[in-house]
């Protein structure tokens, strides 16, 4: 082999290496979590209600996936969403309906939008659980990264 093959050998060898090494860095599983209360209610509820959100969020993929589990509502869960982008403390439209049953635990996965993934890793998303008896919501937790 000449001196020049062997270098475009070498050149490709670790352009390849470079491709799939960046590929593997970028792909990465990103945990959240929310603990639901009514103190946090947009203005707050009166509800004994209490829930938490386990989220994992595929950088790759832009595959959202999460388990909310709540006990104490007022009466069944007629709605549940992600909400944002919104700060503690702020309102904001749904970002990320819950489909199907909204019995405890909902279970679901969406995939996210460039602009939905970016509010999610900023702490923009909040989870909410709306009843019959609190239609704005009753209970609320702020989704934030967690480090389990």
């Amino acid at each position: 082999m000449t001196f020049n093959r062997q270098i475009s050998a070498l050149a490709g060898s670790l352009a390849l290496v470079a491709l799939v090494g960046a590929q593997a860095a970028h792909a990465e599983t990103v945990k959240f979590a929310a603990k639901l209360d009514a103190a946090q209610e947009v203005p707050p509820t009166d509800s004994k209600g209490t829930g938490t959100a386990d989220i994992s969020y595929d950088t790759d993929s832009k595959k959202l996936e999460w388990t909310v589990e709540y006990s104490g509502l007022t009466g069944d869960a007629t709605a549940g969403h992600f909400h944002g982008p919104a700060a503690e403390g702020e309102k904001a439209g749904v970002a990320v309906p819950f489909e199907g049953s909204l019995a405890s635990p909902i279970k679901g996965s969406a995939t996210l939008t460039d602009a939905q993934a970016a509010d999610l890793e900023a702490g923009k998303y909040y989870v909410n659980i709306h009843t019959a008896a609190n239609k704005d919501g009753e209970i609320r937790g702020q989704v934030i990264k967690s480090e389990m």
